[in-house]
Order: structure tokens, then sequence, then C-alpha cells
């Protein structure tokens, strides 16, 4: 699978578009995205998943910000989420509250809140997620 996604950043202040071309069959069982830029400037990225590979992406561009799910705080994929979309399927989590079903995202979907390049703030978030009471929503 290569699929092309555009993307909203933040470059100097201004918004622009970036293109993500992610593929799953680098060959070595890891997957890649090519990070290109409005100005052709363009860089390849590899990981287990998308979702760690996407952070590698914002860790190596920390004056971009990326105004997408992925790049949220409180979002982090599952071992079951990681496995079936291959990481492209998140939580948004919220602490005191168990996840569900509802709260799968895209991780390339635009957002611009809450957002960081910095993949440790999303692990210590989860880990403090993980060790807060929860409550379940009723239907």
């Amino acid at each position: 699978m290569i699929r092309t996604v555009e993307i909203t950043i933040e470059n100097n202040g201004l918004k622009e578009t970036a293109r993500l071309t992610c593929d799953n069959k680098a060959g070595n069982g890891d997957v890649t995205i090519i990070f290109t830029m409005q100005n052709g400037l363009s860089k390849t990225y590899s990981d287990s998943d998308f979702y760690r590979c996407f952070a590698r992406t914002r860790e190596d561009n920390t004056g971009i910000k990326f105004l997408c799910k992925g790049s949220k705080v409180n979002v982090h994929t599952s071992s079951m989420s990681s496995q079936m979309s291959l990481g492209l399927k998140a939580y948004e989590l919220t602490l005191g509250k168990a996840s569900s079903f509802d709260d799968v995202i895209y991780i390339f979907d635009y957002d611009e809140h809450n957002l960081t390049n910095d993949s440790a703030k999303q692990r210590a978030f989860y880990r403090k997620w993980i060790e807060t009471e929860k409550t379940h929503d009723e239907d």
C-alpha cells in the first residue's frame, strides 16, 4: 500500500500544505513516510507503524507545527490499533474517561489544539491516563 496524504503544517507562522507518502512495503517490516514540503524539501522516515513513523517526522522537524490529530498530546495507539491499522488509527484519550470506539481517530485528520512534536509528552500523557481512575460512559 502506498498512500499519499496532504496535511496542513505551520512553518515560520505560515500555514501550508505538505505531502506524506505512506508506504508499508519497506521490505524490512517497517513502514515509511516521505515528508515533502511545498519548497521541495523531502525526507524519509521509518518505524514499526505510521504513528511512530509520524512521531519521528515531527521530532526531526521541531520548527514545524503539524496540524493533525497524531500530533495531539492526548493521542496514542493501542497494540490492537497499531496492528490492525498500522498505526493510522489511534485513540484520543481523556483523563478520567475509559476509551471507547468513539475515541478512535485517524492520525492525519486536521486539528490545531494541544499539539506537540515531542512523542515523550504523548507517552507521559498515556502513562498518566493509564494510572488515572476512569469512568465508563453509559449508553
